[in-house]
C-alpha cells in the first residue's frame, strides 16, 4: 500500500500543467461570449463558424496528445510564464518562449490580414486559452516548484499536487457543470465590474495571479473543506476576470484588425 501511495503522488507531481482544467476554460470562454462587442463577435463567427468561445478555449489543451512535434515540443511552453520577481520581465522569457511570447505572437497574427484563415483559427484559440491560463495563480509560477506541481497534497484524502487542486480540484469540488458555474458567475458581474475589469495588459493580470498565489501555499498537506471555503471567492473571481478579460482582449484585437473574410479568401 505504501508502494502504491508513493507511485501515486509521484504520478500525480509529474502531471504537466494545463491551467484550469476544462471546466474552468470553458466558463471563462463563456464568460468572454458574454461580453464580446459586435465587431468581434462576427469576426469570431467567421473564423470558427459555430465554435463557440467555451469549446475553443479547452482546444489547445486537447491537441496535447497529438504526436506531432509542434504540439509535445514547440507549443508545450505557451501555457505559463515564470516570473522571478514579482513583475514579469522579457527577459524572464526563456528561450523556447512563454504564454507572454505567445499571445504577443498569436495577437499579430489575427490583425494580420494576409495571414492563412488556418493560422488565424489557431491563434484565435491559442489566444482564449493562454489569458485563461494567466489568470490560474500557479501558471505564474517562481520557477522553483514547477507552478505548484512539486506540492504534494492531498485533496479530501487522494494524492495529488497543489497545481491539480486550483486546476480542478476546487473547480470540481463545487459539483456544477461549466454551464451551471457560468450562470452563477455571471449573474454576479456587476457592470462597474466589467468595468474595472476592462484590463487589456497582461503585465496586469499577472502581477495579480503572484500577489493571490503567495497566499495560497498551505501550511498543512491536507486538503479538505477549510481550504476550499477560504479560496473559492478567489477562484471564482479568476474566472470572472479570465472570462471579462478574454473579451476585452478580442474587442481590443479586432478594432483595428481587418475581417477575418480577408484571410477565408487566400
Amino acid at each position: 500500500m505504501r508502494k502504491l501511495i508513493l507511485l501515486t503522488l509521484s504520478l500525480a507531481v509529474a502531471t504537466p500543467a494545463h491551467a484550469w482544467g476544462p471546466i474552468g476554460h470553458r466558463i471563462t470562454g463563456a464568460i468572454a461570449d458574454e461580453n464580446l462587442s459586435g465587431l468581434a463577435r462576427a469576426n469570431v463567427r467567421m473564423l470558427l463558424g459555430t465554435e463557440d468561445l467555451a469549446e475553443a478555449a479547452t482546444w489547445p489543451d486537447d491537441m496535447k496528445s497529438n504526436p506531432d512535434t509542434f504540439w509535445q515540443k514547440q507549443a508545450s511552453p505557451w501555457h505559463y510564464v515564470t516570473v522571478k520577481g514579482d513583475e514579469y520581465k522579457a527577459s524572464d522569457a526563456p528561450a523556447e518562449g512563454d504564454a507572454m511570447t505567445a499571445l504577443a505572437r498569436f495577437t499579430a497574427t489575427l490583425r494580420d490580414p494576409r495571414a492563412p484563415l488556418e493560422d488565424k483559427r489557431l491563434a484565435l484559440r491559442f489566444i482564449v486559452h493562454i489569458i485563461g491560463d494567466l489568470h490560474q495563480p500557479l501558471h505564474d509560477g517562481a520557477g522553483n516548484d514547477r507552478g505548484g506541481n512539486a506540492v504534494s497534497v492531498t485533496w479530501f484524502g487522494k494524492p495529488t499536487n497543489l497545481h491539480s487542486v486550483w486546476d480542478s480540484g476546487l473547480i470540481e469540488q463545487r459539483s456544477l457543470s461549466y454551464s451551471e458555474y457560468t450562470a452563477w458567475l455571471s449573474r454576479s458581474i456587476k457592470p462597474e465590474d466589467v468595468i474595472a475589469w476592462n484590463e487589456r495588459d497582461p503585465a496586469v493580470w499577472i502581477r495579480e495571479s503572484i500577489a493571490l498565489r503567495k497566499t495560497i501555499y498551505p501550511t498543512d498537506p491536507a486538503l479538505s473543506w477549510d481550504y476550499a471555503y477560504q479560496h473559492r471567492a478567489e477562484v471564482d473571481e479568476r474566472l470572472k476576470r479570465g472570462g471579462v478579460r478574454i473579451a476585452a482582449y478580442l474587442n481590443w484585437v479586432f478594432e483595428a484588425a481587418q475581417p477575418a473574410t480577408s484571410a477565408a479568401k487566400r
